[in-house]
């Protein structure tokens, strides 16, 4: 039997863990029709939580009810994008200016003929236009067969602001005319924060807000037992172990289950998965979660904050705010700038008045090990 585990990003894993209420939810609002709190949903968490896995879930609800779904990524010109998606189902032609027609008046025997001309449009009002237009047409024809249209928009991010206003204003039209549409969006923390907090984008704050965190280890453990059992025999102690190991990290998952089935046909076990195939394969899985989402996570944050990420790893469990500060060589209000930074985007948490905790599981023995290259990184960023 082929590996059922598959830890690759954005991919529908075979067992969905701990996310049954917020599927529930958007079924109803579906079912709910037009104006229902649930079509208006943003998702938010750290890497490897599931957003885009739950952006593919809750669109392929909504095709099991026969709605149209158009999934996008906010990377720069998704909303040209989305128009030839649009276009591509129903034929569509951008009309972003006006002829004014021409008009006579008369008065005191006199006749004039006026040319009002033309109404040009910026681009934000070009784009939500056309946006609109798109969407409408494509409305009218599923509205006819009783259906709706679903977008969703994954990793949103500030650098495609004027775009979301566009989108934004567009949606904010079609929800106000009862259309039957659903809007889900999702990013990383900190980036959909700066976008919600544009002042042209206030719709979007009074959206559905769904924060994908960790799932509790009886899901956990009840999901190994689950697909385990299909091919292989695993005891309870085994079991519990790989839970253990994953942190109720949704992508962790994943991975321990990956790489413990694999080590164990590697290992000659066909038919089981033993402890050391279990111990072996938590190691392999730590590897390829520092390659895959550490590594990423560090990329974009600034070198302070690595550095404060840096002073918290010398402690073996929660960290004290004042110490981090100290190792830092920094004052406490400095060091709270980036401890802020961090805790938005769900890298670490607080864990009591004046203390830390990672929250990606691992990240403490990912810095560790790579202390001297990050240490490097950060003054040469400084320079």
């Amino acid at each position: 039997m082929s590996n059922p585990f598959k830890p690759t990003a954005g991919r529908i894993p075979p067992v969905l863990v701990g996310r049954k209420n917020i599927i529930a939810d958007f079924e109803y609002a579906l079912e709910d029709g037009p104006g229902a709190p649930g079509r208006l949903m943003f998702l938010t968490g750290a890497r490897g939580v599931g957003k885009t896995v739950m952006l593919d879930v809750l669109g392929d609800k909504a095709k099991n009810l026969g709605w149209t779904v158009i999934n996008e990524t906010a990377e720069s010109g998704f909303t040209d994008r989305l128009m030839e998606q649009l276009r591509s189902i129903g034929k569509d032609t951008d009309v972003v200016s006006y002829d004014m027609p021409k008009t006579s008046v008369e008065a005191g025997g006199y006749k004039a003929s006026l040319d009002l001309g033309k109404i040009n449009f910026d681009n934000r009002q070009r784009q939500t236009l056309s946006l609109r237009r798109a969407f409408t047409k494509q409305l009218d024809m599923v509205e006819k067969q009783g259906k709706g249209l679903l977008v969703t928009l994954d990793e949103v991010q500030s650098s495609s602001l004027d775009e979301m206003r566009s989108l934004s204003v567009a949606m904010q039209h079609l929800i106000r005319e009862h259309r039957n549409i659903a809007f889900l969006f999702a990013g990383l923390p900190n980036a959909v924060g700066e976008v919600l907090d544009d002042k042209v984008i206030t719709f979007l704050q009074r959206a559905e807000r769904e924060h994908l965190g960790a799932v509790d280890n009886g899901d956990v453990l009840k999901s190994f037992d689950e697909i385990f059992g299909t091919g292989k025999h695993a005891s309870m102690d085994v079991l519990i172990e790989l839970t253990k190991a994953t942190h109720g990290y949704p992508f962790m998952i994943q991975l321990v289950g990956y790489w413990a089935w694999r080590c164990s046909d590697q290992n000659g076990h066909s038919d089981r998965v033993s402890i050391d195939d279990a111990e072996e394969g938590i190691d392999m899985a730590k590897t390829k979660l520092g390659d895959m989402v550490h590594a990423q996570a560090l990329k974009g944050l600034p070198a302070q904050a690595i550095n404060y990420l840096l002073a918290m790893s010398l402690d073996d469990d929660v960290s004290r705010t004042g110490d981090v500060a100290r190792r830092m060589e920094r004052s406490p209000q400095f060091a709270n700038i980036y401890r802020m930074r961090l805790v938005d985007e769900d890298i670490i948490e607080p864990a009591g008045r004046g203390f830390v905790r990672f929250k990606l599981p691992y990240l403490r023995d990912y810095l560790r090990e790579h202390a001297a290259f990050l240490q490097m990184r950060g003054n040469v960023e400084e320079l």
